[in-house]
């Protein structure tokens, strides 16, 4: 076998569209190109749909949109199998190079506008195939529309960095003309090149970042301004860029703000924080063109300064301390720093204002420290504490006032502390009626068992509980002290030095007021939300379960007795009686013993009633079955004339199925010793209907029993009526007897007695053509049709009493 290739080999581009032809020989002569499949790398087989028939002996196959060769090893290549249809293939292949002629040239014009530098990257793989190098053609100003790469161009030499990337550098430039640049793949199979891009120097520069940066926050408005100078060598227009960061901590994220006013040199932000040190830089770009940013400025940072006087004076308390060598009182004010947010920003000193008695008055200056002492000597001494910074002086002060008098009103009336955990105390206490006035209060506390400062805190004058929050160690022993404060003075301190145990009454503190309606509506919410979600589980979960006081077999009883649900669902000793119920439609057979309710008994003609016998259980149920006989008579009331008929009613517990003979299923119901019955039946039984027969021995009639139905019964045979179209239905029923009538009583000898109360037999819509005249006539006068009634018999059961009753009779 021979093939043949066209072209053997060839280089092509990533994404293009390559065709072969190929010529497939077999010894002598050439195979035909439709039998002709084409195999790439042995391993895929190229889909029919891209072959086609350049005659008879030529097949070509095209492959579309080409992927850049992958190196398998030392083969850079890609082979192409012509095989024959039956996967017979030469050793012989065609080879095509596919490479990624994909190449983002980018360049940049430095700040200085003397150099133009230019960057691209390789596939190592293309590198490995051939040789790559940048070529470019300058044109005299601007670039075309549509570049394409002239015939006279030039080579640049660039240089290889890291990341496979190549670096060329452009000096001197012109900035306006317009430079075509690409790339140039060499193989031994030929030269590819790539896109060419042109790039204009002017449009591609990135300008020096800005210089002389400054930042500062503003006094009073309290803004960041930002101030810096344009870098130099910039014809166009510029926006700026700034980015902040408080503190110039690097976990700190970098906050940036577009400079709205483009060319500008100064800008001003809006910070939430006055008293920080900010960081600050700026950078720039050319706003039309496609420059580049330039990079960030040196940083500039603010410096923390005054921005507004102090926005109030310091909260303070005092100590007082008998001095006996001087025999005097000292007073030791205690205040806390400023916060920055009070401040803003800084403090530089205080100012103690005093006031005596008499408009005498004088200020006391401290630049250092948080404390002062000073003699009491008047009886009344007010205090002042004022803070002071670059900018101004405090405001909003609060003063105190001390008074030997007020000092002796006891407005506390009781003050109990309870640990709560080693960080938290609450303070409980109470007031005594009829003192208005109060301002606040403070809380001393200290440890009695180290010597360290007093600490103490002020307390809105409506609380009546507070939680302190230090560390406590129940092993320790302190004590907590409580003052009212007074406009005119501080009140006598209520003092503790013990936890006390157990819960604390919180007295009329506002905000058990608040806490107790909360609390009270959450859980009434919540028990509502638990209610719902009861009863919607409640639904999905279980079916509605009907009121059993709705249905009729639970009228009049009394289910408020416990006894009633035992008898409700308990099988009871003795049958209990019953109402006429309707039975099943498949239950057509059931037993019923009937008793001699009448001595005298006439040999002559008997009525003989049986239900409609089923079809399938013939074997399984009447094999086991007997069936009993037995008398039935009716009784008139006096003066009336009546006529007596005497019948044997037939019963049986089992139920006749199966599809056969009334002769064969009787005699599979009836055991041996019930021949005498059974032979009444041979001799005297007439058809009445599909729904019952009639017994007497004095006929003797020609035709068998039938059941007939067209609901499951079996159909009449042909053999018991041969050449007879098939009977219809005859249904036995049970309607009430006409006025002044008698009832009709079955007693069961075994179980009870069931009485057919105001009752009587009908036949309803019964074939009575075969049935003999005497019998016609006795069941035309004795029976009155109703064909509303059910035909299957109704019955109610008597009770226990009732059948020792009756057998006694």
């Amino acid at each position: 076998a021979q093939v043949l290739y066209f072209p053997p080999k060839t280089l092509s581009s990533a994404g293009s569209n390559l065709s072969f032809l190929c010529i497939y020989r077999n010894q002598t002569q050439a195979v035909e190109a439709r039998e002709v499949v084409w195999w790439l790398n042995l391993a895929e087989e190229i889909p029919a749909s891209q072959y086609s028939l350049v005659n008879n002996r030529v097949s070509k196959v095209t492959l579309f949109n080409l992927k850049a060769t992958q190196p398998r090893g030392s083969f850079f290549y890609n082979a192409l199998y012509c095989c024959h249809q039956s996967r017979e293939c030469h050793h012989r292949y065609a080879e095509f190079y596919v490479v990624d002629m994909d190449f983002n040239i980018s360049c940049e014009t430095d700040g200085y506008l003397t150099k133009m530098t230019c960057r691209w990257s390789a596939n190592p793989t293309t590198s490995l195939l051939g040789s790559l190098q940048l070529r470019y053609y300058r044109s005299q100003i601007y670039c075309s529309d549509f570049p394409s790469p002239p015939p006279n161009s030039e080579v640049k030499e660039c240089h290889l960095q890291g990341n496979h990337s190549y670096e060329c550098t452009f000096q001197p430039i012109f900035l306006l003309s317009g430079y075509t640049l690409w790339i140039e793949f060499k193989h031994f199979l030929g030269t590819l090149e790539s896109s060419p891009t042109c790039v204009i120097p002017a449009d591609v520069v990135k300008p020096l970042p800005p210089s002389n940066v400054g930042a500062e926050l503003t006094r009073n408005a309290g803004l960041l301004n930002v101030s810096w100078t344009k870098p130099v060598f910039a014809n166009r227009d510029l926006t700026f860029q700034i980015r902040w960061n408080s503190r110039g901590r690097e976990e700190v994220p970098w906050q940036l703000y577009e400079v709205p006013n483009p060319s500008g040199s100064w800008a001003v932000i809006a910070v939430e924080q006055l008293c920080v040190q900010y960081v600050v830089q700026v950078r720039c770009r050319e706003l039309q063109g496609a420059g580049y940013w330039s990079d960030w400025s040196r940083a500039a940072q603010t410096l923390v300064q005054d921005i507004r006087a102090p926005s109030q004076g310091p909260e303070f308390w005092r100590i007082i301390s008998e001095d006996p060598a001087r025999k005097q009182r000292n007073v030791t004010l205690l205040w806390k720093p400023l916060l920055e947010n009070h401040s803003l920003c800084s403090v530089s000193r205080y100012i103690i204002k005093h006031q005596t008695p008499g408009n005498t008055s004088w200020e006391e200056f401290v630049d250092h420290g948080t404390s002062w002492t000073f003699p009491w000597v008047e009886p009344t001494h007010t205090i002042t504490i004022l803070a002071m910074n670059s900018v101004g002086i405090s405001a909003i002060n609060s003063n105190l006032t001390l008074s030997q008098q007020m000092s002796t009103v006891d407005a506390v009336q009781s003050l109990s502390a309870h640990l709560v955990n080693s960080t938290c105390v609450v303070v409980v206490w109470s007031l005594s009626p009829k003192i208005p006035g109060i301002k606040s209060f403070v809380i001393e506390w200290r440890n009695l068992n180290r010597e360290e400062q007093m600490k103490w805190l002020r307390v809105p004058p409506n609380l009546r509980k507070y939680f302190i929050y230090d560390h406590f160690l129940l092993i320790e022993k302190y004590q907590f002290s409580l003052y009212p404060v007074f406009a005119g003075g501080v009140g006598k301190a209520r003092t503790t030095d013990h936890f006390a145990k157990g819960g604390f009454e919180t007295g009329n503190s506002g905000s058990l007021h608040v806490v107790l309606p909360i609390v009270f509506s959450t859980s009434v919410l919540l028990l509502g939300a638990l209610l719902v979600s009861h009863q919607r589980v409640k639904k999905l979960l279980w079916e509605d379960v009907p009121n059993p006081k709705n249905c009729s077999w639970a009228q009049g009883v009394n289910f408020q007795q416990p006894e009633t649900l035992e008898h409700l669902f308990a099988k009871p000793p003795e049958p209990t009686s019953c109402e006429p119920l309707l039975l099943e439609a498949d239950m057509v057979l059931q037993d019923i013993s009937v008793a001699k309710t009448s001595q005298k008994e006439e040999p002559g003609d008997f009525l003989g009633i049986l239900p409609t016998l089923q079809e399938s259980e013939c074997d399984s149920a009447c094999s086991s079955s007997h069936f009993q006989s037995s008398s039935i008579s009716g009784s008139c009331r006096d003066g009336e004339g009546c006529e007596l008929r005497y019948a044997t009613v037939i019963s049986s517990s089992g139920l006749c199925r199966r599809k056969t003979s009334p002769r064969s299923c009787l005699d599979s119901c009836f055991p041996g010793g019930d021949s005498i019955v059974l032979g009444a039946f041979s001799s005297a039984a007439w058809e009445v209907g599909d729904g019952a027969f009639l017994v007497f021995p004095g006929s003797q009639p020609s035709r068998a029993l039938s059941l007939v139905s067209s609901e499951g019964f079996s159909e009449p045979l042909d053999e018991a009526f041969p050449g007879s179209a098939e009977r219809s239905l005859c249904y036995l029923g049970i309607t009430a007897l006409e006025k002044g009538q008698g009832e009709v009583s079955l007693t069961e000898s075994s179980r009870g007695m069931c009485q057919l109360q105001s009752m009587d037999l009908i036949m309803e819509g019964c074939d009575l053509q075969h049935v003999p005249t005497n019998v016609r006539e006795f069941i035309q006068s004795s029976l009155k049709p109703n064909p509303t009634v059910p035909y299957v018999p109704q019955f109610r059961g008597a009770t226990a009493k009732g059948q020792e009753a009756t057998e006694k009779k």
